[in-house]
């Protein structure tokens, strides 16, 4: 739906107090964006940075400050500010509906709508249902986990438990977003149920792989995203943001670890200490078909538009093999920054190209390389009481997730970014 824009109404009192005003769809309409794109996960840095090029686009003079929990939009020149505090519940990253929002604010920037239908748009946006239903979304938990599995090393039984576990999980997500209690304690609960469900796979299948199985399982947990995030918000001097969200993923990382040691402790009460055995090696094709088929499933738990799935996917192997070849060539480290650098490039290269937001085929690709599982592994060791191997884990974790900054920060010196 379109409209030719509405002339500007001066207030009460003429041109001599035009400076200090805005019209009040135009204020609406940056306010329901920051608020839309904040929801579907946006980061404080890019976030501020789109709606200070909404308000220049419009002629509206304004700051804004964004926090994980908030946005504080301020109107006006220094001494006549007029201030707005939004509070938002972190959400998820919803690929779909940042792309519709996008094509939105494009309109209403070029004049081709008004910011008042650009705000309707928005909520309708916003209030809109899921594009993958419950069973697909639960399906592809399950075979992101399944080709998890397959990336540790996992043989066919560690794949198929892990597989299941994920299944699981997703079951759990549903129960949740219904329940806010159970949302308060979802990752301890699911990590406390796949601990539990891998005691009861060794007593029924006999000896696998528990840790690759344990970890794979729960790899939808791991909040390896939010770190990345949060590390980019702090090399981007958004210290604020970056802080709290580098909390919050250390308590989901604590979370996590401590419903699978409970899991443990009452699995092996139950059936008996696991009894742990080497994966089985799987041929070099099943590689492949786990690195064509993650991407696939990451881009319907994030709710992607179909037509984006062919290039969700080459991100997703352009990022694994940019950050193998990198990593035979400078060591893992820097392997991860190749990776990075691959992806940032591709999805800058990509959203010129097709005119879509960057963050479609950026964010399924940095989940191939962010550092998630290795958190877990630290915290896993320090509960072991290896607290050498864990801060040596832990530090490992800050290096490859910096790495990974550092790639993506420098893929936008080399294509820069599209604006919006």
């Amino acid at each position: 739906m379109s409209s030719s824009p509405q002339p500007v109404v001066l207030p009460p009192g003429g041109i001599e107090r035009r400076a200090d005003y805005y019209p009040p769809d135009s204020v609406n309409f940056i306010l329901s964006l920051g608020r839309a794109l904040h929801s579907f996960g946006y980061e404080a840095h890019r976030l501020e940075e789109v709606l200070g090029l909404a308000a220049s686009h419009l002629g509206i003079e304004a700051q804004f400050f964004s926090t994980p929990t908030s946005i504080f939009a301020a109107f006006g020149r220094l001494d006549k500010q007029r201030t707005f505090l939004i509070r938002v519940e972190p959400g998820d990253v919803e690929l779909g509906k940042l792309a519709l929002i996008d094509r939105v604010v494009t309109s209403v920037l070029h004049g081709e709508v008004t910011p008042s239908a650009g705000s309707e748009r928005i909520a309708e946006i916003a209030a809109g249902r899921p594009r993958y239903g419950k069973v697909l979304t639960t399906l592809a938990a399950c075979v992101a986990s399944g080709a998890a599995a397959r990336f540790l090393g996992g043989g066919l039984t560690e794949i198929l438990v892990a597989a299941g576990l994920g299944f699981v999980i997703g079951l759990l997500a549903l129960v949740a977003a219904r329940y806010a209690a159970m949302a308060r304690v979802f990752q301890p609960t699911a990590a406390f149920s796949a601990a539990l469900l891998v005691y009861v796979a060794g007593a029924l299948i006999g000896p696998f792989g528990v840790f690759t199985a344990t970890l794979a399982g729960i790899i939808v947990l791991v909040p390896g995203l939010t770190l990345t995030i949060a590390m980019t918000e702090l090399s981007t001097r958004n210290l604020v943001s970056g802080t709290a969200r580098l909390s919050g993923a250390f308590m989901v990382f604590i979370g996590i670890a401590f419903g699978v040691a409970l899991g443990n402790n009452i699995g092996g009460q139950i059936f008996g200490a696991a009894i742990p055995s080497d994966p089985v090696a799987l041929p070099a094709w099943t590689n492949i078909v786990a690195l064509l088929t993650a991407p696939v499933a990451f881009g319907i738990l994030f709710q992607a538009h179909p037509d984006d799935g062919p290039w969700i996917v080459l991100t997703g192997v352009l990022a694994f093999y940019g950050s193998r070849l990198g990593a035979v060539a400078f060591g893992p480290e820097l392997g991860v920054f190749v990776g990075a650098l691959t992806v940032g490039v591709t999805s800058n290269v990509l959203a010129r190209l097709r005119d879509r937001p960057t963050t479609i085929t950026l964010v399924p690709g940095l989940l191939i390389l962010v550092p998630g599982s290795i958190g877990y592994r630290s915290l896993s060791s320090l509960l072991d009481r290896e607290v050498v191997l864990g801060i040596e884990t832990a530090f490992r974790m800050i290096l490859i997730a910096m790495a990974l900054v550092a790639g993506l920060l420098a893929s936008n010196v080399v294509t820069p970014p599209r604006r919006l």
